[in-house]
């Protein structure tokens, strides 16, 4: 029996050139302009650790999954028909950006200039700066403003129900709540992955909305000087680079707390998606938009993963690759041997297979460790364009890794509680070396844990066990696009 043809391109993507082959990668919808949307103001869903299992079997989770994978192929290097030096993206090679790519860049721009309007006070404070209140006052005052001048018109004028009257929600009212909230929290003064992962829902709102493929704002035509992928680099290196860089100096101007970290046994105090994507910029090259996504082997002449130890090393990278760029910004705040204060990107540096290896365990633990966390997802807000309706093709919520049966659950004044967690890595029977090392019961393992520090002897005593190299990796849910290892 002949297998069904491939779906059509979404509306408003005939100028892009798609391979016809199934085995390209999914890509996230933009919606189709024919039909009146309904708009919803984005509100919190996850209450609690129940919730958690409730995300993965939603639309929005399925959006975020297939988005974030789109992006992280399109920086890896391509090797193109007769030719013998590969393609590498960086941030410093040239690009040809669209123009939307453009106005965003003069919209973080402008946010970032806010920052000199407040000065942090220099008055005595035990956490983060009080002034960092002052200026996300400023933000959340402008931002409708600031989002109506750098945007598209057909992204401003999107239509809705006519039959809900004026004081219906429109695209702004998701919009803005997106790029706010990755800003940090005004409240807490913090910064964590869980405010990374609402700036990157901003810019999935407007791949919806069609804002990347508006004729207002064209790419050159699809031949010599235009590739598939094109777009999403943009996204990834014109975009998402300038964006970490602003927060980046947030945090310095006014000392924000990591939200939501393990402290010193997680990746990183306040971002995540740098190691995605810089990952991705130095994995073997694949010769066309066919090809699975590397699971191992780096691009020739790409830095060898233990490079991040070396602080000149770091230094010679950090303007072209994000994960070096996210390095430097460590090695910026923090003093100290490096194993010490990043003992995870330490061992991860110890990973013998190469960036493509290491590209796909930070995928994998980005979907433990920041999608299947109650304290990062809890505060993400759901709309009309990531709904928190159930995915269609998605398994039972009952289906769930042990990283989402251990979650805190409502205690009885309705609030989060102290709800048990376990070791997940234990619980697989592969996290022994890192157990032994005292990483805390809360932290999942990463099941390339295997370089020792110099001193060799753990702090109990005992040396670093080896049983890290296994490679075993973390269980997530056979939904999401990245759970089976295989880049579909």
């Amino acid at each position: 029996m002949d297998a069904p043809p491939p779906p059509p391109p979404p509306t408003g993507w005939s100028t892009y050139k798609k391979p016809s082959s199934a085995a390209r990668l999914p890509e996230l919808d933009v919606l189709p302009r024919s039909a009146a949307r309904k708009f919803l103001t984005p509100v919190k869903q996850i209450h609690d650790g129940t919730d958690v299992a409730r995300f993965h079997s939603t639309r929005a989770y399925r959006d975020i999954c297939t988005f974030i994978l789109q992006l992280n192929r399109a920086v890896c290097p391509r090797l193109p028909k007769d030719q013998s030096e590969p393609l590498v993206f960086t941030l410093t090679a040239p690009r040809q950006d669209p123009a939307i790519v453009k106005r965003l860049q003069s919209l973080l721009s402008r946010v970032e200039a806010i920052i000199g309007e407040v000065p942090p006070s220099t008055g005595p404070r035990r956490f983060g700066n009080v002034s960092f209140r002052t200026w996300h006052q400023k933000l959340d005052q402008r931002i409708v403003g600031l989002l109506k001048e750098h945007l598209p018109q057909r992204v401003i004028d999107y239509s809705r129900d006519s039959n809900a009257g004026t004081e219906y929600p429109t695209a702004w009212n998701e919009l803005r709540e997106y790029f706010v909230g990755g800003f940090g929290s005004p409240s807490r003064l913090d910064y964590g992955t869980g405010h990374e992962l609402s700036f990157i829902a901003f810019l999935g709102c407007l791949w919806k909305l069609g804002a990347f493929t508006s004729p207002e704002f064209p790419l050159p035509s699809v031949g010599e000087d235009r590739r598939p992928g094109d777009v999403e680099r943009s996204i990834v290196l014109g975009v998402i680079e300038p964006y970490l860089a602003v927060v980046r100096k947030l945090i310095l101007t006014y000392t924000l707390e990591p939200a939501g970290s393990h402290g010193v046994w997680g990746l990183d105090d306040h971002s995540f998606i740098p190691y995605i994507f810089g990952s991705a910029q130095l994995t073997r090259p694949i010769r066309d938009e066919t090809e699975p996504m590397p699971l191992e082997g780096s691009c020739p002449g790409a830095p060898q993963p233990k490079s991040i130890v070396n602080a000149d090393m770091v230094e010679k990278y950090r303007t072209d690759n994000m994960y070096f760029a996210a390095i430097g910004f460590i090695n910026d705040v923090k003093t100290g041997p490096f194993w010490e204060h990043s003992p995870t990107l330490y061992d991860i540096s110890g990973v013998k297979d190469g960036w493509g290896k290491i590209n796909k365990g930070m995928i994998k633990m980005f979907n433990a460790e920041v999608l299947g966390k109650f304290p990062v997802v809890q505060h993400f807000p759901f709309g009309s364009l990531f709904e928190w309706e159930r995915d269609p093709s998605a398994p039972d919520a009952a289906t769930s890794t042990v990283h989402i049966a251990n979650q805190p659950v409502a205690g009885p004044g309705g609030g989060a509680g102290g709800g048990a967690t376990t070791f997940a890595a234990q619980a697989q029977g592969a996290g022994a070396g890192a157990g032994a090392r005292g990483m805390p019961p809360t932290v999942t393992a990463v099941p390339w844990l295997s370089r020792v520090p110099p001193e060799s002897v753990a702090p109990g005593g005992g040396g670093a066990s080896s049983a890290g190299t296994s490679d075993e990796w973390v269980h997530v849910p056979t939904r999401a696009p990245w759970a089976t290892g295989e880049r579909r």
